[in-house]
């Protein structure tokens, strides 16, 4: 029994006899195609939801069988198929009962430059790889980063909530200049570099220079800019020791991951006025309880880890792990395989 759109092409067979044929020759080839492409788990993201937008799926569908973990649960059958795992927005979780179940897997594919939600020694010893996307996420997070700073140094969020609710609203909106103010940038890596260079292509230009030291940045920078990895050494980076070495009138924003800033130690900082502000695109966790000190703050703006959502670096994103993707199904050298030294 055909579908519906094969059974109206049948009527029109009547006036062109050769059209029935021909469609139902297009749909097996269509679905022969679709069942020599490789097997993929993916987070597929519905109204409300988190995982890939439509976008990106359509992506992902010109080269793989994209499963979703609502039919991978549905159909068991599916599990010694699948040898690529989509990770997004940390989703699919990756547990032991799920990484049991899929014998084929090859490649764990995870958007974004951050792997600290991946246990990538562990999954290397079950045979698996990991890869990232480095490189692409650097422009939209480093304009991230500079939009949380304007906003913050300028009470923009403020401004247009006076705009809204005049009765609502401190009296005054007087901001901090940033035009030959002080950015110090901690961790001087691709996105610390396009930081930079929102303000010059050339770094003697504009007086960059780099610190011998984090207490020497701390001390000289009106605003401080966190951009690195999260690894053992830069949890807790900051605390209630760097955050005292801070100016009373610099800013803290942070682009990185939410545990290298104590939240705790920042809370009684921004509280006692220790900095002016903070700017925080990532917390821990995310998103931070309801009643926690840092949502009612009124020296804090915090946006919802969005520092890569541009459509254009989510494509370049997908793009990057299909590449990946398709070399390990292919044994080849997989092109942002994750390697810990």
């Amino acid at each position: 029994m055909f579908g519906k759109g094969v059974f109206r092409g049948c009527i029109r067979s009547i006036v062109n006899p050769g059209f029935c044929t021909e469609h139902i020759r297009k749909i097996q080839t269509q679905r022969i195609m679709a069942q020599d492409k490789p097997y993929a788990l993916v987070s597929v993201s519905e109204t409300g939801g988190q995982g890939f937008i439509p976008e990106a799926v359509d992506i992902l569908k010109q080269h793989f069988q994209i499963i979703t973990q609502q039919e991978f649960l549905q159909n068991s059958s599916l599990s010694s198929k699948i040898q690529i795992m989509f990770l997004w927005d940390t989703r699919p979780k990756i547990g032991p009962s799920l990484l049991s179940s899929l014998p084929a897997l090859k490649l764990i594919a995870s958007g974004g430059v951050g792997i600290d939600h991946v246990d990538v020694p562990h999954l290397n010893s079950l045979g698996l790889s990991v890869s990232n996307t480095p490189y692409v996420v650097s422009n939209a997070t480093a304009d991230m980063a500079m939009g949380l700073l304007l906003a913050s140094a300028r009470r923009i969020v403020e401004g247009h909530l006076f705009s809204i609710d005049p009765t609502g609203v401190p009296h005054t909106l007087m901001g901090v200049e940033v035009s030959c103010s002080t950015i110090g940038i901690i961790g001087m890596g691709h996105i610390g570099f396009k930081l930079l260079k929102e303000s010059s292509e050339d770094e003697q230009a504009v007086g960059a220079t780099y610190c011998k030291n984090m207490e020497e940045l701390l001390k000289q920078a009106d605003f401080v800019v966190l951009a690195v990895n999260l690894t053992p050494q830069t949890t807790g980076l900051i605390g209630h020791k760097e955050l005292s070495m801070m100016k009373p009138t610099a800013t803290l924003v942070n682009i990185s991951r939410g545990r290298v800033v104590d939240q705790d130690a920042l809370v009684e900082a921004l509280q006692k006025r220790t900095i002016q502000a903070a700017a925080l695109d990532v917390t821990y966790p995310e998103p931070l309880p309801r009643d926690h000190p840092l949502l009612h703050l009124p020296n804090i703006i915090i946006t919802p880890h969005t520092g890569t959502d541009t459509l254009a670096t989510t494509l370049k994103m997908v793009q990057t792990m299909v590449d990946s993707a398709l070399a390990a199904v292919k044994g080849q050298q997989i092109p942002n395989e994750v390697k810990l030294l």
